[in-house]
């Protein structure tokens, strides 16, 4: 599978777009990168140099931007994507503007050409229904920044071909990710129904007066941020005693918020127009420039952890069997 052989389009360059084709063109893949926004057309490039430049610094690649740059294509126009074999919509989360947005992509591919969509949120059987081709349609999830992450959701809809998202599957091992196939298509796939139901009973507490918002994020970052990387959910179980969590369910879980409605804590920051780091004003105070400083200090640490995690892959153990059983 020579990923050099295997165009691919986005259309969308904004923030998550451009680090998606930056990881794509590390991957070795031509990218035609289509800019339905005029801004996205005089930045985009920009933020993907600088991408570049930033993973260089930290090891990721080990020659310079304009090797991998030299591989896309920026423009206005769908039909430069007529040779792409998969195409990535990345636009807002706005069903209409999806809709419109596949419309204007199949209107210039090939029928066999896949079509994903990079959503969170919006079913892809919902999704897959506003194509011509829903059998060749599938949700791809990515995570911010996309280019040093290990994670991927590839999610089929009611009406995806499964030998087709194996193929993405296959392929996205190229890209350097531990990717999720989801087989049967729920609403927030996998990864965020987990989260979500986080940061739902994180919320519950604060507003109850448990603690506040520093000692709850203290108990992530102490706690499941110690163990995640390596062992996730039910190996962490089975590492430290599964009786022991059959136990305190049969206490805790009915005392679990289940609250359907969005929180008011959230629901008044939104309201008075926060958005967290990009604007200032979120659940934190941020004093002048400390948010922009927030955003330098994760992009740094998303290399650092990704340095230390592929020091562990998923497969490790089974590795260190294997080196066992060699040197017995």
């Amino acid at each position: 599978m020579n990923t050099n052989e295997i165009p691919v389009g986005i259309v969308g360059l904004g923030l998550m777009g451009c680090s998606i084709t930056t990881c794509l063109l590390m991957a070795g893949h031509p990218v035609v990168g289509v800019a339905p926004i005029p801004d996205d057309l005089e930045f985009a490039e920009k933020r993907i140099r600088k991408h570049f430049e930033k993973s260089r610094k930290n090891g990721l690649i080990d020659k310079e931007p304009d090797h991998y740059i030299k591989n896309l294509n920026i423009t206005q126009n769908y039909n430069q994507l007529s040779s792409c074999r998969i195409v990535l919509e990345c636009t807002l989360e706005d069903i209409k503007i999806k809709e419109s947005v596949f419309r204007k992509i199949e209107e210039n591919i090939d029928e066999g050409a896949l079509l994903t969509s990079n959503t969170s949120a919006i079913p892809i059987t919902q999704l897959q229904k506003l194509t011509q081709h829903p059998e060749r349609f599938f949700g791809l999830h990515w995570m911010e920044p996309s280019h040093t992450t290990r994670f991927l959701e590839i999610i089929c809809g009611d009406l995806s071909e499964i030998e087709k998202g194996e193929y993405l599957y296959a392929l996205s091992h190229k890209w350097n990710k531990e990717p999720i196939l989801v087989r049967k298509d729920i609403p927030g796939f996998i990864t965020n129904r987990i989260m979500y139901s986080m940061y739902r009973e994180a919320l519950f507490l604060v507003e109850g007066g448990y603690a506040t918002i520093e000692d709850v994020d203290r108990a992530c970052r102490n706690v499941p941020g110690y163990y995640m990387t390596l062992a996730g959910i039910f190996r962490w179980m089975d590492l430290t005693g599964v009786k022991a969590y059959h136990n305190v369910m049969k206490n805790l879980l009915p005392t679990l918020s289940n609250n359907t409605e969005v929180p008011k804590l959230i629901d008044d920051i939104v309201k008075s127009g926060g958005n967290g780091v990009s604007n200032a004003n979120g659940f934190y105070e941020y004093s002048e420039g400390e948010a922009e400083l927030w955003e330098e200090t994760y992009s740094e640490f998303s290399y650092k952890i990704r340095e230390l995690a592929l020091q562990y892959p998923f497969d490790i153990v089974k590795e260190k069997m294997e080196s066992k059983k060699k040197s017995s």
